[in-house]
């Protein structure tokens, strides 16, 4: 059985951050760069036999809007059902409950987002973003 915490204390910052570098959104960045976002997000830990496995954190005002990123589960834990549970805790973590507008991205999730009430952005044309590399 796994848990699944918010406690910032209980995340592994090394592990999170060699995650995050060696996946397709997360390459380049620091480890002081994964402290700062962890500082300045609710993030959810995801522990089995207390060591953790996966990770998610939730860039939110708690009243409005929800940016969920960095969602991942480690790949010798996966087909499990882990991400599954992961998203399920986020949905119903009660700092979140008054927020209507949740956004992500992703390049090969769309699956597992779906189940959740995720769809592809029906009116792309007001969505705006800006880049720096």
């Amino acid at each position: 059985m796994i848990e699944i915490s918010t406690d910032k204390n209980k995340l592994d910052i090394e592990m999170i951050h060699s995650f995050l570098t060696e996946s397709y959104w997360g390459k380049g960045r620091t480890i002081e760069a994964v402290q700062k976002s962890i500082d300045n997000s609710l993030c959810f830990g995801v522990y089995l036999n207390n060591n953790q496995i996966g990770f998610a954190r939730a860039v939110t005002d708690f009243t409005i809007y929800v940016y969920l990123m960095d969602v991942f589960i480690i790949s010798e834990a996966r087909g499990k059902g882990y991400s599954k549970q992961l998203m399920k805790a986020i949905l119903e973590e009660p700092k979140l409950q008054d927020c209507r507008d949740w956004t992500l991205k992703t390049k090969d999730a769309h699956g597992l987002y779906e189940q959740f009430g995720f769809n592809r952005a029906q009116h792309s044309e007001k969505i705006m973003e800006r880049f720096i590399k």
